[in-house]
This record gives structure tokens, sequence and C-alpha cells, in this order.
């Protein structure tokens, strides 16, 4: 589980303590799916997480109105390394995507992805809004957990820590 668990991103959504606004900005890491075909995105990819998994990929909440941050956290949003945030937004993935299938040569691989998001509350409803990327594939920040072809269902997955590269242990995701 992350850091921020159900009951605290609620409250960190109540009104602010320093001007009452109830407009915020969430940023976290969210899983990010995308076609690939030789090596290059198809399209800008979906977002494939549940609430679970928004609420624990989530780095810092801030009130729109003031800058006041309910909520921050510098450490990795998956495996917790102490301050890996920071370095994680501007490196490049570590798992490499092959710009063809490794077995059978298919030329489309889908892969699986921790990509840094921004989404939004406000007044009228504490619900956020549809997350917008904040790195796309190929950019740093976005990192590749898993690639699989379409084909004959070849897989890699990133060893450690995809976000970081901490090697672990990997706490388990909701």
């Amino acid at each position: 589980m992350g850091h921020l668990e159900e009951a605290a991103f609620q409250r960190a959504l109540d009104p602010c303590a320093s001007c009452g606004g109830r407009s915020f900005e969430i940023s976290a890491y969210l899983d990010r799916t995308v076609s690939v075909m030789l090596g290059e995105a198809n399209g800008e990819g979906k977002w494939c997480y549940d609430g679970e998994k928004f609420i624990d990929g989530v780095f810092r909440i801030r009130c729109m109105a003031c800058n006041v941050e309910p909520y921050s956290a510098s450490d990795c949003p998956r495996c917790h390394a102490e301050d890996a945030l920071a370095r994680a937004l501007k490196t490049m993935s570590q798992l490499a995507v092959p710009k063809r299938c490794p077995k059978c040569k298919n030329t489309e691989v889908t892969l699986v992805a921790f990509a840094p998001a921004t989404a939004r509350t406000n007044d009228a409803s504490a619900r956020p809004t549809t997350p917008l990327p904040g790195a796309m594939f190929g950019d740093p920040g976005y990192h590749v957990v898993a690639v699989a072809c379409d084909a004959c269902h070849w897989a890699i997955v990133a060893e450690g820590c995809p976000i970081c590269g901490a090697s672990g242990p990997l706490r388990p995701r909701p």
C-alpha cells in the first residue's frame, strides 16, 4: 500500500486548512497501457488503474488557491525508496522496448507503464478529473513495467522497481 490510504486521501481533499479552498491538484504515478509498433507508440495510450491504484500512486496534493500541500511525499510511490521521486521524474525507463518481438519478430507489442499524471478536483466535486499525463512513452519519467507481444504472448517484466530502479523488495499493490 502507498503512504496514503483512502481515509487520509479523503481528509487531504477536505477544505484547505490555510485558505478554505476546495480545488486541488493531485500528482500521481498511474498505470498506463500503450500499443507500440516498431518502437513507436500507436497513440497516447490509456489509463488502466482502479481507485485504489490511483490513491496508491499519489505523491502530492496541492491547494490550487494558495499552493499549500496537504500531502506530499518524496519517496518512490511504488517501493518507498527514500527521496527517489525527483530522480524518477527525470530519468528514462530502465526497461527497453524492442522494435520487434525477439521471439516471433512481430512488429507490435503492448506495454504497461507507470506515468506521472495530474488530476484536479474543483469546488463542486471532490472527484478527480481524468488525469493528464506528465510524460508519454519515450519521455523521462515514463517507466515501462512490462512488454508483451500481441502475436505470440512473449513478455518481459522490469526487474526491481520499475519507477526508481531500487532492488526492492517491492511492496504489494492494491
